[in-house]
Parts: structure tokens; sequence; C-alpha cells
């Protein structure tokens, strides 16, 4: 499948049917490879679709519509099942291609392991980029169980590529001692517990510079979001994280992509997860696609 092929299945409400005219290109990551607890992540990308039918196309937080916003759901990338390594390497390659050709990527996971080929094919054409990072977990963990491609990784990782001096994480309330010892010592930013108050402190030091937003949907408070593969107890709430985005939306960053992992179905019974995902990819669209 070519990163331009018009999609078969369910796409995201209101994707436009023309890669050319797009600015921004949804597409899927549907890879739960290397997860430490439940799987299932890797069917979060088509429930998300699926649940943003009930979406209302206009977003009253932002006073916009998304008959306004040329965008166009790619479909998924057809990862090979169980190769992180092979899988990882077709993420980059498919980003350089959206790059290429102009367009903002946003990506649904997916494990949280995605971000890391991602961010990789953004240093290259923005080596002076950012990264905002919106989790329960640290992931700053150089391997997991003598494994160095595990989704508990991609956050170290990326700390290596740009500076940890250029990562921003929010909402963490979970990891090993060893990780929270990492970014006090290591120059990067980490709020713990809260995301939106924290990030509006540091909106304004981020001024005009160049971002990558990833978003794992296990900050929030499992009574919002328990279909996720490692929920953690004591987060957020849909509330919060949607005045965060808005909050991004109406700074002067510049947003060059963003992703959303992590959502796992199997687990969402209610399909309170999907359905708060979605809307918040509708709000991602709208305010950072500019």
């Amino acid at each position: 499948m070519r990163f331009d092929e018009a999609y078969s299945g369910k796409v995201f409400i209101m994707s436009g049917s023309e890669f050319e005219k797009a600015k921004a290109v949804i597409y899927g990551m549907p890879m739960d490879w290397t997860v430490s607890f439940r799987p299932g992540s890797r069917f979060g990308p088509g429930r998300i679709r699926e649940a943003s039918l009930g979406l209302e196309e206009y977003s009253p937080y932002l006073d916009k519509h998304l008959e306004e916003m040329d965008f166009f759901d790619a479909g998924d990338i057809p990862l090979p099942f169980g190769n992180p390594a092979r899988s990882l390497d077709m993420i980059e390659e498919y980003i350089e291609k959206l790059l290429e050709n102009g367009k903002f990527p946003l990506g649904l996971g997916g494990e949280h392991l995605v971000t890391w080929p991602i961010v990789q094919a953004m240093y290259k054409k923005y080596p002076d980029m950012a990264l905002i990072h919106i989790d329960a977990h640290a992931d700053l963990r150089e391997e997991y169980e003598g494994e160095s491609l595990s989704h508990s990784t991609p956050i170290r990782k990326i700390c290596g590529l740009i500076g940890p001096e250029n990562v921003y994480s929010f909402g963490i309330r979970s990891g090993m001692r060893e990780e929270f010892q990492f970014a006090k010592e290591s120059g990067m930013h980490m709020s713990k517990f809260e995301v939106a108050q924290p990030l509006k402190k540091i909106l304004p030091h981020l001024s005009g510079r160049k971002i990558y937003v990833t978003i794992d949907i296990d900050v929030l408070e499992p009574a919002y979001a328990p279909g996720t593969g490692t929920a953690e107890a004591g987060g957020n709430t849909s509330n919060e994280l949607l005045q965060a985005i808005q909050m991004i939306a109406e700074s002067d960053l510049h947003i060059i992509g963003s992703d959303l992992v992590e959502v796992a179905p199997a687990y969402d019974h209610s399909e309170k997860t999907a359905i708060a995902a979605s809307k918040f990819v509708r709000e991602m669209l709208l305010g950072w696609v500019k």
C-alpha cells in the first residue's frame, strides 16, 4: 500500500478523498509487538476512526469546523506482525515520504514505541525540534527485560537523539526510580502528575519553536480511559487533556506533527476511550495544523 493511496476501510470523519490537496495526513500504526502488560493497541487506529463517526464536525472549543480543514486518512501502514525492527524502519520511511510531500503527519497508535521512528524522520528535517510528551509513564528505560526495542524506551531514545534539554514530559506518574533520576539529572523537563497547569507555565519558554507532540491515552485516569494496555491510577481528566490541546493550539508554537497512541479496544467495553481519543484527534487537527 502506497502512503498516498485511497483507503478502502473506515476513515476519520470528514476525511477528504485527495491526498494532494491535504495539509494533514492521518495514518495508523497497528503495532503492539513489544508491550509489557496487555496487548491489543494494534486495533486502536481502526477503532478511533469508527468512534469518530459519532463526533460533531464542529469544535465549540476552537470555533472551527472539520469542513475548513483539508486532511486525508491514508489508513494503516501494513506493518509486519511480530517484527518490531522492520516495523520501525517502515514507519520512519513512511514519515519521510509525508514530509517530502509537505504534509502534517498525525499518527494513530499502536504502542508508544512507534513515536521513536517518527521523531527520527522529523529530526532529519527539523534538527532544532523539541518534543512535548504527554503520558502517565516516563518511558525513559534503556531496555525492558533485556530488549532495547520496548514501548518503555522511546523517550529515552529521543533524549539521546535531540538532546534531553529539548524534551518536555507532562502527566508522568509511573516509572522506575532510575528514570526519574535521569530526568532530574539530564536536563530534560518533567512535570509529574498534572498536564494542563504545568504546560501553561512552560509554553512561553517554547515560543516560536518547532514542536512534535506525542500523547499516550493512559495519561488519563482509567475511569476516563480504561481501554489501554498499561492503565495507571491517579490520572488526568478528559477535560484537562482537552485544555492542554487547546493551550497548544492557542500558542505560537510551530507544531510539526503529532500522534496519539495506546488505545486498546479490547479493554474499552463502554468505548469511552476510543470516543475520547477521536475527540482529541479532532481538536488536534483543527488546532495544530496551520
